[in-house]
This record gives C-alpha cells, sequence and structure tokens, in this order.
C-alpha cells in the first residue's frame, strides 16, 4: 500500500525540521522528543483521511492518590494547545489530540510537538509527586540503605520523610 499524499507530506515536514521518525505503518510516524524531566517523550502521528491524530504516552497509571492526579489532570486540559491529556483503558497517562490534515504545517507541526514536549516534561514531576509518592520515599530508603546515589531523585527530596536518626541536628538556644 502506498502512503497517502498526507503521509508523504508529513514525512517531507519531518524531513525538513530535521526530526527522526521510524514509518511503522504507511500512515503512521513515531518520533522520540528529547526532554528534562521526563528523558524522553514517544508521539504517534497518524495520518487519517482528514485530520492527524497525535499520541503520547506520558507515566503509567498512578500507584496512589488517582482521583487527585485525574483532577489535576484536568485543570490543564483547559489551558493546553492542540493536545489533552486522557487515561487509557489501564489508566495510564497520554496525551492525545486530533487536528485538520488540512491545517498541518511546518509552524502547526512544531506547535503541536513543542506542545507535547512541553505538557509530558513540564508536568512529570508534578505526577510522579502526586501518583507515585511512596515509591519514590521508598526508592530513596533503598538506596540510602545501601549507600546509593540519591542525585537523580533530587527533585524530590522536598517531599522525603528523613528517619529521626538521620534528620539534621538543630541548635537550641537557651
Amino acid at each position: 500500500m502506498q502512503p497517502s499524499p498526507s503521509a508523504r507530506s508529513l514525512a517531507e515536514l519531518l524531513d525538513d525540521a530535521g526530526i527522526d521518525y521510524e514509518q511503522p505503518a504507511p500512515t503512521t510516524f513515531v518520533v522520540e522528543l528529547p526532554g528534562t524531566k521526563k528523558l524522553k517523550t514517544t508521539v504517534s502521528l497518524t495520518v487519517g483521511a482528514h485530520a492527524l491524530t497525535i499520541n503520547a504516552f506520558v507515566a503509567r497509571r498512578p500507584d496512589e492518590n488517582a482521583a487527585s492526579v485525574h483532577a489535576w489532570l484536568l485543570e490543564q486540559n483547559r489551558r493546553m494547545y492542540g493536545v489533552a491529556f486522557a487515561i487509557d483503558h489501564l489508566g495510564d497517562i497520554y496525551l492525545t489530540g486530533k487536528v485538520p490534515l488540512t491545517s498541518v504545517n511546518a509552524g502547526e507541526l512544531d506547535r503541536l510537538l513543542g506542545s507535547v514536549l512541553t505538557y509530558s516534561d513540564g508536568s512529570f514531576n508534578t505526577l510522579l509527586e502526586l501518583g507515585f509518592a511512596s515509591a519514590i520515599q521508598r526508592e530513596w530508603d533503598w538506596r540510602v540503605s545501601r549507600g546509593e546515589s540519591t542525585e537523580n531523585l533530587a527533585a524530590f527530596e522536598h517531599m522525603i520523610k528523613q528517619p529521626p536518626d538521620l534528620a539534621p541536628a538543630t541548635e537550641h538556644a537557651d
């Protein structure tokens, strides 16, 4: 099956922008966007008859506080461009959107992929704090008990509960 003219156009836009991609199907393109908090976000772009569908995995189903996570996601959705947070049947968190093919040009593709990266990377630590606090605490405790580095958990240090014997000593003025 030959790719549609719209799929060829999307491939040209990605090539012209210097964006590496895989094309697992004639109308599906997969790109990886590098982040700072979330190391990478994988985005699927699917060309349909009339629209471009965007899907990106953000985080797995929260271990705890799912209602708070979902409320936070809904609050974010009202300020977002091109994509919105959604959950799948397992509760995993995605960014998803659909835009008319007639609106997809170099500038719009850049804005859509920029939105995905901004929302995925910018929300990642908050989602971990809200939905995985206990797991972060367990990982911190495990690393400390083994003398391992906690450097890549530094963003969550503010939420770590230190055992009383490890808490920093405080001076009291008499």
